[in-house]
C-alpha cells in the first residue's frame, strides 16, 4: 500500500513523508527518528546540530544571489500521537505506519497517520534536499515532544537560530494563515478545612449537575458554556443559606483545558429542611435550562438521597470557599483588538476537589497577551488569597500576540493571490501552539503558522488531502524565492 505514494506530486514531499512512517516516533520515543535527522543533514553535507533536549537544527546556505534575504526557520515536530482502533493490532514503538490512498486523501490502517506534523517535516526536508529551488539561509528546526509536553519548544536554548522569520509548518487548513495563539497559566488553590461530625438524624443527599457540553477551554470558551463549578456553587451558596445545607465533598471537573461538565456534592440537611431542597434542586434546574437555553439544551440536575457521610466541612471554611468560587473570575475576559472574533483573554475555572481536609481548585488562564495573562494571573491569585486559599501559579507559557503589520504576513499574502487568485484567511487560535513558546525565546521572529489540509488529527481517522499538499508545497518554496530582503 505504501509504494502508492510515490507516484504522488510532488514526489520530493511524499517520498520523504512515506520515510517517515517508516520510523516509529510516538512521543517520548523519539531517539529513532532524531538519528535519521541527524544523519539526513550530515548526509546532505550540511551543518546539522542535536541540542540538549533532542531538537534538531539542520542549516542550508542561500543560493547564490538570495545572501541578502533574511533568513528563514522551517520549524516542525518529529512525534505523532500514537492513537488506534480497538481491533488493531500494532505496536506504535516498533511497527510502520501502513499508510495507503483513499480517494483524495492519505489515510493509514486502522491508526494514526502522522501527518501531524509529518507533512511539515517532509516539507522541510525537501527543501533541504533541493538542488533546484531558489531561497535565502534557512534553517530547519525539528522540536520534540510536541504532542505531550512541547518538551522541545520548552526548551529550545537562545542564540542557537540565527533567522528572522520562523515558518511553523502545523497548522490543518490549506488556505489559511496563524498569526498568533494564546499563552496559558495555571492558577492553583488549595483550602484547608477541619471535619465536623454528622448531626444525627440528617438527611443527606447527592446532588449532580450533568449534560453540559463541557469543551476545549480555549477553543470552546468563546461559546459561554456552563461551567458546572460555577453551577453548583451558586445552589450551594444559597442552600448554605435557606435550607441549612452542610457540605460533605465535592468533586466538580476533570482536566485543567476543559470546561467542567459535571459537578458532584454529598450534602446534609436537617430532616425538616428535606422536601424543600429536593424541590430548591428543582427550580435551579428549571432556572439554568432557561438562563442556558440556547448553550445548554441537556442540563441536568438532580438530587438523590445516599448514605450519611462521616463529616462535613466546618461552615467557615466552606463560606470562604464558597465566596471566593463566586468571585472567581470565569469564561471570556476580553476580545481581541486586533482580530475581530478572536478571544485575547479567558479563564476556565476547571476543577474543584475535596480530599482528606483540603479543597483544591484548579484554573487555566490564557491570553496572547503575556501582560494581560499576568493581571488576570494576579486577580485570580488575590480573589482566593484574601479568602485564605495557598495559591501556586505555575506552568506559564507565552503567548503570540497578532502582528498585522508582518511583513512575511504581506508577503504571503501577496504569494498566495499571485499563486490561486485570492488572499489567505489570517486566523489565530485561542490555544496554545509551539509559535508562541518559541517567540519566547527568540523574540525578534517574525512569525506564520501554515500547512496542507488535514481532518481528524490525533485518530485512527487521521487523513490529509493530497491536492492540498501540493498547494502548501508550491506555496512554501515560493514564498522562500520571495523571503524579504534583511
Amino acid at each position: 500500500m505504501n509504494s502508492d505514494i510515490f507516484k504522488l506530486e510532488p514526489t520530493a514531499v511524499w517520498k520523504n513523508f512515506h520515510s517517515l512512517t517508516q520510523i516509529p516516533r510516538p512521543s517520548n520515543h523519539e531517539d529513532r527518528i532524531q538519528q535519521f535527522m541527524c544523519d539526513f543533514g550530515k548526509n546532505l553535507g550540511l551543518e546539522t546540530i542535536k541540542d540538549e533536549v533532542g531538537n534538531i537544527i539542520i542549516r542550508k546556505p542561500a543560493t547564490p544571489g538570495m545572501e541578502n534575504r533574511k533568513g528563514i526557520v522551517l520549524q516542525t515536530h518529529l512525534d505523532m500521537v500514537p492513537q488506534k482502533n480497538s481491533d488493531k493490532v500494532h505496536d506504535f514503538a516498533q511497527d510502520p505506519i501502513e499508510a495507503y490512498i483513499d480517494g483524495e486523501w492519505v489515510t493509514a490502517n486502522g491508526t494514526t497517520l502522522g501527518a501531524d506534523n509529518g507533512m511539515g517535516v517532509a516539507a522541510a526536508m525537501a527543501v533541504l534536499e533541493a538542488k533546484n529551488l531558489v531561497h535565502g539561509p534557512v534553517e530547519a528546526l525539528f522540536t520534540c515532544d510536541e504532542e505531550t509536553g512541547m518538551t522541545g519548544a520548552f526548551g529550545l536554548k537562545p542564540g542557537l537560530l540565527q533567522g528572522d522569520i520562523l515558518l511553523n509548518l502545523d497548522s490543518e487548513d490549506e488556505g489559511e494563515l496563524y498569526v498568533g495563539c494564546a499563552g496559558g497559566t495555571n492558577a492553583n488553590a488549595t483550602f484547608t478545612y477541619k471535619e465536623e461530625p454528622v448531626t444525627q438524624g440528617v438527611a443527606s443527599f447527592k446532588l449532580a449537575i450533568t449534560g453540559l457540553k463541557g469543551g476545549h477551554s480555549g477553543l470552546e470558551i468563546i461559546l459561554q458554556r456552563g461551567n458546572s463549578n460555577k453551577l453548583m456553587n451558586r445552589f450551594l451558596q444559597h442552600a448554605v443559606v435557606e435550607h441549612g445545607l452542610r457540605l460533605a465533598s465535592i468533586e466538580g471537573g476533570s482536566l485543567r483545558n476543559a470546561i467542567p461538565r459535571e459537578s458532584f456534592a454529598v450534602v446534609t440537611v436537617p430532616p425538616s429542611k428535606a422536601d424543600d431542597l429536593i424541590k430548591c434542586v428543582a427550580d435551579y434546574e428549571k432556572m439554568y435550562r432557561s438562563e442556558l437555553s440556547a448553550t445548554e439544551p441537556d442540563l441536568k440536575f438532580t438530587i438523590s438521597a445516599t448514605s450519611t457521610p462521616n463529616s462535613v466541612i466546618d461552615a467557615a471554611s466552606l463560606n470562604k470557599v464558597m465566596k471566593a468560587i463566586n468571585a472567581c473570575p470565569n469564561g471570556v475576559m476580553r476580545m481581541s483588538d486586533d482580530m475581530k472574533g478572536l478571544v485575547e483573554t479567558s479563564t476556565n475555572l476547571a476543577s474543584v476537589k475535596s480530599v482528606d481536609g483540603k479543597i483544591y481548585i484548579q484554573c487555566l488562564l490564557r491570553s496572547s497577551v503575556d501582560t494581560a495573562q499576568q493581571d488576570l494571573g494576579g486577580m485570580i491569585k488575590d480573589v482566593f488569597e484574601l479568602a485564605g486559599a495557598d495559591v501556586v501559579l505555575d506552568g506559564t507559557y507565552p503567548g503570540w500576540k497578532p502582528n498585522m503589520k508582518s511583513a512575511i504576513l504581506i508577503t504571503m499574502q501577496e504569494v498566495y493571490q499571485k499563486l490561486y487568485g485570492r488572499i489567505p484567511e489570517i486566523k489565530a487560535i485561542h490555544a496554545g501552539l509551539e509559535c508562541g513558546l518559541l517567540g519566547g525565546v527568540y523574540p525578534n521572529w517574525d512569525m506564520i503558522s501554515f500547512g496542507p489540509t488535514i481532518r481528524y488529527p490525533h485518530s485512527p481517522d487521521e487523513k490529509v488531502n493530497i491536492a492540498s499538499v501540493e498547494k502548501f508545497w508550491n506555496y512554501l518554496v515560493n514564498t522562500l524565492k520571495d523571503a524579504p530582503i534583511k
